[in-house]
């Protein structure tokens, strides 16, 4: 069998970080990986100069990831189907509302065989529906896709501080592959067959750590904060056992479901950007722009789309917690309706929490 060709499709921040991992990890497995890793990069000019050549050249993203250094054998490619041309493995890892546009070019091009897995933290929300976005790769694709999620802050990863992340894969021996291609001794990975809940974790985080920033951003202190952080998890269990029957609770205590959702309530650009937001009031739009340099932000926008797919489903009332802070994000409500909303979550009833968290879900 040949050795797997890699395709990264993405070179943000998660995606350079990403890229160092798996840059250093062809070469040492030869015999099951090609040593070259094509990224794909969408190109900007930075200073004057292309990306692509900078990041070619002096290995290292100047924009999305300054200060790393890449492996010299990740190759940055401005062209997607060039990137992706030949390629057995897609590891896609663009914001969620990129998917489509970026990897419609791939279609019908894609090698026999190939397959992907995402390590993108949204949904895609078309007609009232929330998809997947390994599902949404599976569509443009035709690839089986797997997902990586967890307490993986991309600077923190790159700087090679000790992590863990959750890839959930239901073919065995490809989850052995994933795993030998992504895992180092800084990086430790698990591999679960839980597929669907692995993702809905890495979504649905980005709308609680939302609610941690109004927190911190109203000055409430940590009592506060955990009490958010712990009904944003009651929600995302009864998310999942309600559309995704057959997930298991187990899979909340991976990476990718309570150290991703703790992680990111205290230190990621959700919370961040939200925090600044509850103390001046300046749009979430203005804030990204202002704040990010062109990363973009994930919580109000999936919040948005899970908000519109239980109004579908008529869910709001089950899901207060998501629906108040979508209410915040988008102007409908202040930021102090979320303290509203916690204290008079319907979680608190004494037959609530038995019934969450039966072990079959």
């Amino acid at each position: 069998m040949s050795p797997l060709k890699i395709c990264i499709i993405g070179s943000g921040n998660w995606g350079s970080a990403i890229a160092k991992v798996i840059g250093s990890n062809t070469p040492k497995n030869a015999n099951l990986f090609d040593p070259i890793v094509n990224m794909y990069v969408y190109e900007e000019n930075v200073d004057g100069r292309k990306l692509t050549d900078i990041i070619n050249k002096d290995h290292v993203n100047v924009k999305y990831l300054p200060g790393i250094t890449l492996p010299d054998n990740v190759v940055a490619v401005p062209d997607i189907v060039e990137a992706g041309k030949n390629a057995d493995l897609f590891v896609v890892v663009v914001p969620h509302q990129f998917i489509q546009s970026t990897c419609e070019p791939l279609k019908g091009k894609v090698k026999q065989g190939a397959f992907a897995i995402s390590l993108v933290k949204g949904f895609i929300h078309t007609n009232d529906e929330v998809e997947l976005v390994s599902r949404k790769v599976t569509q443009i694709l035709g690839v089986d896709c797997a997902v990586l999620m967890g307490a993986n802050l991309a600077n923190e990863v790159a700087e090679e501080k000790f992590s863990e992340s959750t890839i959930g894969c239901r073919d065995k021996e490809r989850g052995k592959t994933l795993r030998t291609l992504i895992q180092t001794d800084y990086f430790r990975v698990t591999v679960v067959d839980d597929v669907e809940t692995v993702e809905v974790c890495g979504a649905l985080k980005n709308i609680v750590a939302c609610g941690a920033g109004f927190v911190d951003g109203m000055g409430l202190g940590d009592n506060t904060k955990a009490a958010i952080i712990r009904i944003g998890l009651m929600e995302m269990i009864k998310y999942a056992k309600t559309f995704y029957p057959g997930a298991q609770l187990v899979t909340f205590l991976q990476s990718c479901g309570i150290a991703d959702l703790v992680t990111t309530c205290y230190g990621g650009r959700n919370r961040k950007v939200c925090e600044a937001f509850a103390k001046t009031g300046t749009p979430l739009k203005e804030l990204e722009k202002e704040m990010l340099k062109g990363q973009r932000l994930q919580g109000p926008q999936t919040a948005e789309e899970v908000y519109a797919f239980l109004a579908s489903k008529n869910e709001q009332e089950n899901f207060p917690l998501f629906v108040a802070i979508n209410d915040i994000c988008h102007g409908k409500k202040p930021v102090a309706f979320l303290i509203d909303a916690a204290r008079n979550h319907p979680e608190h009833s004494e037959s609530s929490l038995s019934h969450l968290l039966d072990s079959r879900l």
